[in-house]
């Protein structure tokens, strides 16, 4: 499935961002019992609107095939995403004043990681979430989910089923639905005419402030930025009143979002936001120009890296089995002649190939049986935690190595 048109405005879509070549799907990762078989390459190239500025890919594979019931990507094994969890759930019902039996709504809720927390002080919780082993647990930890994609359509029938929310969150998600429209219309449906929703999403600014180029893969239809969202929030009846910057997933933004004819007051942050855009070019196509030859750059230096490292003899795994760490790799041609093996808490990732590049996954565990000189941290958004978790390296001489913003051990 290809569009030529801008998912957002519907201008057409002719001018590159930055090419990352074929890759496969980034969470399809590949059972060891079908290590010989072939895997289905999808071009990775990011384009940017020349009208409204949406940074997006092309839909190749819809949705259904990728979120599907053995979903491999769980919340609930980053400690740090789980404090940060339960720091919104705090601080949203002080802010909003939710009631004791408030109703809290989470579109891709995935296994119940934020509305355990909610569910926990007494709130009606809804889970919206259409992996179905996601789903399941989920319902494990007391979270009600509904396992199906939001839509405008289905936000209308949760509300009738449910009841319309007070507060509805959607994390990480916004990015991943190729109908833009019609995904913000289920919040219009679902939401209390005086409520709130609250998008998170990487920022697109700091994706180009800081070579971020691995969070590009087929996952994420679009990369966002205040401008273009704002203008699609409109076409739905939407608007923002209030915006946050969060060092999360490499620098993300919380947007507040309500009925375009509610009383929630827009504050400064807002303008403030919209002003740095400008003053950072995003809306100066030579701004995005710019962008490709810094992927190129960082690509040389993770190959020199490796190259020095495998003619020293020296031994290099790789830590977290993320998306973007899929995106890494295969761009770069790295397969288990450069990388030996990679570790994750996941065990649905563990004892599986690495989609594309084919490096075997274990649990990590392994870090400590086969003593790696280098450990590469893929989910560079993570790597306070992980080289907390995995200091036990430095017992025999290992070093930690990151690839993003630039290549850096340490």
């Amino acid at each position: 499935m290809k569009s030529t048109l801008c998912r957002a405005c519907g201008a057409p879509l002719t001018r590159s961002f930055v090419d990352l070549g074929m890759s496969p799907l980034a969470n399809s990762f590949v059972p060891l019992d079908r290590a010989e078989e072939g895997e289905t390459f999808y071009p990775l190239h990011a384009k940017v609107c020349e009208a409204c500025h949406l940074v997006q890919l092309a839909e190749f594979e819809e949705p259904r095939k990728i979120f599907s019931d053995d979903y491999a990507y769980f919340s609930s094994f980053s400690a740090s995403w789980l404090t940060h969890a339960e720091r919104y759930c705090a601080a949203m019902t002080a802010r909003f004043g939710l009631a004791a039996d408030a109703h809290v709504a989470e579109v891709a809720s995935n296994d119940g990681y934020l509305l355990q927390y909610f569910a926990r002080d007494g709130k009606r919780v809804t889970g919206i979430e259409p992996a179905a082993n996601c789903a399941a647990a989920a319902e494990a930890r007391g979270v009600h989910t509904e396992i199906l994609f939001f839509g405008t359509e289905t936000g209308r029938e949760i509300a009738a089923r449910r009841g319309q929310a007070s507060l509805i969150a959607a994390n990480n998600v916004l990015a991943h639905v190729p109908d833009i429209h019609d995904f913000l219309g289920g919040f219009r449906e679902l939401l209390l005419p005086e409520g709130v929703a609250t998008f998170e999403f990487p920022h697109l600014l700091s994706l180009m402030r800081h070579n971020q180029f691995d969070t590009i893969y087929h996952e994420h239809f679009s990369y966002l930025a205040l401008g273009p969202i704002t203008k699609v929030l409109a076409a739905q009846r939407l608007r923002m009143f209030d915006v946050e910057r969060l060092t999360t997933h490499g620098g993300s933004l919380r947007l507040f979002v309500c009925h375009a004819g509610a009383a929630h007051v827009q504050t400064p942050a807002v303008a403030a936001l919209a002003a740095e855009e400008h003053a950072e070019g995003l809306d100066d196509l030579a701004r995005y120009d710019a962008f490709a030859p810094k992927v190129v750059a960082i690509k040389c230096a993770v190959l020199d890296f490796l190259i020095a490292a495998r003619r020293e003899g020296k031994t290099v795994a790789a830590y977290g089995a993320a998306a973007k760490g899929n995106t890494l790799l295969n761009y770069c041609g790295i397969g288990p002649d450069f990388i030996a093996f990679a570790v994750d808490r996941n065990p649905v990732k563990q004892n599986t190939l690495l989609p594309g590049t084919r490096i075997p996954v274990f649990g990590v565990e392994a870090v400590a049986e086969r003593k790696p000189d280098y450990l590469m941290i893929l989910p560079w958004n993570l790597r306070d935690e992980v080289a907390q978790q995995m200091s036990g390296i430095r017992d025999w001489g290992g070093r930690f190595v990151t690839a993003i913003p630039q290549v850096e051990v340490f």
